[in-house]
């Protein structure tokens, strides 16, 4: 039964003769499968084992079939240690801390959608709630949460789940991100669209970028529906644009001070001009492209 690379060198080396460096590079042309090299190591070694320990020639054909097949798949011991150690370590984690594992895994995971996928449909599988992206409530990594909606076998208390990161929306970068948590944390959750835009440098999140967070999600706390959300955008960024080079210049409105005590409201103008929700096959699609 062989387990270790170094077994395969030991095996060459007791059966057939072979010196440990004769038995390196066999290992290695085992490990590359070189089919010319292959075939010039199986009669090296089935001459050797005739010669060093009269093995016929049937039995060490068959032996270095053996020999083949684990090559494919053999570790040397130090690397098999090291994999052992880490998978212990990881299911230990995954049993115990399942929520912060499988949040360290998708942030590990989100540049490449396909690992992704596997990480989200492992959350799925344990019952695990994936919540979507929030400008309010999202970090740039993907975050251990608190779930209002219970799964079947869910626990009384609030369910642990796992807030989509930020940084992980396609066309959304870190930068952005940072900006948004930080205009969060220093003045509190956004109340809509134009706060947004009138709090974060719209230097850093772009159109393209507002246009990303509202079609995957992440603004539907901002007290409006996608559609009408999006058809703001540009009006939003020009009010971005303009609270931000007043306060370039050291000035502020007359209201100011009662501005900063209230969230910025969208205009009594832009609250009539609500339009219907885009269908539901439209918001998937872009949901799916996004996240």
């Amino acid at each position: 039964v062989l387990i270790y690379q170094e077994q395969v060198m030991q095996a060459t080396q007791v059966l057939a003769g072979y010196t440990l460096g004769g038995a390196d590079l066999l290992r290695r042309a085992m490990g590359k499968k070189k089919l010319e090299e292959m075939a010039k190591q199986r009669k090296n070694f089935v001459e050797g084992a005739a010669h060093a320990n009269k093995i016929p020639a049937a039995k060490a054909n068959q032996i270095f079939d053996l020999l083949e097949k684990f090559a494919g798949y053999g570790f040397n011991k130090s690397h098999a240690a090291a994999y052992a150690l880490v998978a212990y370590q990881t299911a230990w984690l995954k049993a115990n801390y399942p929520v912060e594992f499988l949040a360290a895994m998708m942030t590990n995971d989100m540049g490449t959608q396909d690992k992704l996928k596997v990480v989200l449909d492992e959350a799925r599988a344990m019952s695990v709630e994936v919540l979507p992206p929030d400008v309010n409530e999202g970090e740039a990594r993907f975050w251990p949460a608190s779930s209002k909606l219970k799964a079947p076998d869910a626990k009384p208390e609030t369910q642990q789940a796992i807030r989509f990161g930020l940084a992980a929306i396609k066309g959304v970068g870190e930068v952005a991100v940072q900006a948004i948590i930080k205009a969060r944390e220093d003045g509190g959750r956004f109340a809509s669209l134009e706060d947004l835009c009138g709090r974060v440098d719209t230097r850093t999140v772009t159109r393209k970028m507002l246009e990303a967070l509202i079609k995957c999600g992440a603004c539907d706390g901002l007290g409006e529906n996608r559609a009408t959300l999006f058809s703001r955008i540009d009006r939003a960024l020009a009010r971005g644009a303009s609270i931000a080079s007043d306060r370039e210049r050291g000035q502020s409105s007359l209201f100011g001070m009662f501005e900063e005590a209230a969230p910025a409201k969208a205009p009594a103008d832009e609250a009539i001009g609500r339009l219907p929700e885009w269908p539901q096959h439209e918001m998937l699609a872009a949901e799916k492209e996004l996240l």
